[in-house]
């Protein structure tokens, strides 16, 4: 088993045990049938990946390794609010006829913005920092911008990440203001563990630590069952991560250059139920 299996899997025991409901309560999210999309929640769920033992991908299901890439990718090196920009479809609910999902995600990363150093944006600012001012405890971004939300289709989930260097390794916290486990968590957690390998190999360190911090983590009623069979699957051994090691610059990236090696995983889990 590998540990992310192991933190999934003790993390949605202790969400269907634990957790509260929300049925009956006003909430936002239906599902397409119209429905209230309640769920089970727990607050201040807070999940520690070392990256330096494993790549966090869990083996229950396999996760679209190439597709979260190419996410981060989009968000981080492009920078970009278009989906037209996005080899996937996961965002097509959010955007309007041009394509745009407003000025979140991407588009706040790439905002420029003045510095005693010059004009950055906010991930130029991190990779100025951490290859110039590495032990500064104020490297972090933020795309929860408050005067910009009237004009996003979605408000950012996952929406700041602060990033520290302690000895030779880049650590990193993902704050997270709200998940659904079964559709986004794994997802989540091996984009930002790529993006922490990226900026580490660019920056010169060794990858450190990955803590995520999720606010309201919950599964969604109509999740409940298939969670349940999920967390009881066979496991195996996390699988090896190949980063191509000739790339020292942030902006050449692609999502050739990332591969999961000996990746065995559960079968997949298809028509998946999803709350807008």
């Amino acid at each position: 088993m590998s540990l992310a299996d192991n933190i999934f899997i003790d993390m949605c025991n202790d969400i269907l045990q634990n957790g509260v409901s929300t049925e009956g309560e006003k909430v936002r999210p239906k599902w397409e049938d119209g429905t209230f999309a309640y769920t089970i929640k727990k607050f201040g769920v807070v999940n520690r990946y070392d990256l330096s033992k494993e790549f966090p991908a869990i083996t229950l299901r396999r996760t679209g390794f190439k597709s979260c890439i190419d996410e981060i990718l989009w968000i981080w090196q492009k920078k970009s609010n278009n989906i037209n920009d996005l080899n996937s479809h996961i965002w097509d609910s959010w955007a309007d006829e041009n394509g745009s999902i407003g000025k979140a995600y991407g588009y706040q990363l790439g905002v420029k913005h003045k510095y005693k150093e010059g004009e950055m944006d906010q991930v130029d600012r991190v990779i100025y920092d951490l290859k110039n001012n590495p032990y500064s405890r104020r490297i972090m971004t933020n795309i929860y911008v408050h005067e910009d939300l009237h004009e996003m289709n979605l408000y950012p989930c996952a929406y700041s990440m602060t990033f520290n260097v302690t000895g030779n390794k880049l650590n990193a916290i993902l704050n997270q203001r709200s998940q659904d486990v079964l559709a986004a968590n794994n997802w989540n957690v091996c984009q930002y563990a790529v993006l922490v390998h990226m900026l580490a190999q660019v920056c010169g360190y060794e990858v450190g630590e990955l803590v995520h911090v999720i606010a309201d983590a919950h599964i969604y009623d109509r999740h409940i069952p298939i969670i349940k069979e999920l967390i009881t699957r066979k496991t195996y051994d996390a699988p090896t991560f190949w980063m191509n090691p000739e790339i020292k610059d942030f902006y050449q990236f692609t999502v050739d250059d990332f591969r999961l090696d000996n990746y065995v995983t559960g079968e997949k889990i298809t028509n998946i139920p999803i709350a807008v």
